[in-house]
């Protein structure tokens, strides 16, 4: 399936990952609608991405904005949803609404973007969500990531069952240089050295690795109901 013409709505498109698919998808001649919160990060990410791309404001665990979205936008041929929030740390500290926020960016967030776009979009079309390879390597102080990561790798199915012939695909990073982990300072470097060091494929992960395989599930239309394994081998290391 070729994305010349087509129209991609990137959801948390503003930097990393989600950054590199709009900025791909874009040049592969598709009209992409980035989507942040915040106005003005939208609008700057979508200047500096130059033509092809536009911006929107989206809150995606919002029932009302969502479906604000898909009136503003009509049809829409893909839509691709990176949104996150995170609740990390020790279970004896988490704060119940840092939880909740973190389901409705991964999981209530892509249930109300399929009950408002999977009918406005093709047959072939694809949903492609986010969910992380810590689904299987959980870890301590990272038990909610890795309960929201199984539950978009547990979604992708039941939402391709439900809303076909709409595809939805779920995207499972590993250790990506994305960004994320910039906050790590001087520890980041030697972090990625003893994950390329562990992991099959010798290496972390680069946007591009993501958004190459983010752009093969909205072209290859008998991908569908499953979850694509982008992590390096990191679930098995």
């Amino acid at each position: 399936m070729d994305l010349e013409g087509t129209t991609v709505l990137v959801v948390g498109g503003t930097s990393g990952v989600g950054r590199q698919v709009a900025a791909d998808a874009a040049a592969a001649g598709a009209r992409v609608v980035l989507t942040s919160r915040r106005p003005e990060a939208a609008q700057r990410a979508a200047a500096e991405l130059g033509a092809g791309v536009t911006p929107e404001t989206l809150d995606v665990g919002v029932e009302d904005s969502v479906a604000a979205l898909a009136a503003r936008l009509g049809a829409v041929d893909h839509v691709v949803s990176v949104a996150a929030d995170h609740a990390n740390g020790p279970l004896g500290r988490l704060d119940a609404e840092a939880v909740t926020d973190a389901f409705r960016a991964k999981v209530i967030g892509p249930l109300l973007l399929a009950k408002h776009l999977a009918p406005r979009m093709p047959a072939g079309g694809a949903l492609v969500l986010f969910s992380g390879y810590v689904s299987a390597r959980p870890a301590p102080g990272l038990t909610v990531m890795a309960t929201t990561n199984g539950a978009v790798d547990a979604l992708a199915p039941a939402l391709a069952v439900e809303v076909a012939p709409v595809r939805v695909v779920a995207v499972s990073p590993g250790v990506v240089d994305s960004g994320s982990w910039d906050g790590m300072g001087a520890d980041k470097e030697p972090f990625f050295a003893r994950t390329a060091a562990g992991n099959p494929a010798r290496r972390v992960g680069s946007p591009a690795d993501l958004s190459d395989a983010v752009l093969f599930a909205l072209r290859n239309p008998f991908v569908t109901a499953t979850t694509l394994h982008v992590d390096g081998g990191e679930r098995v290391a």
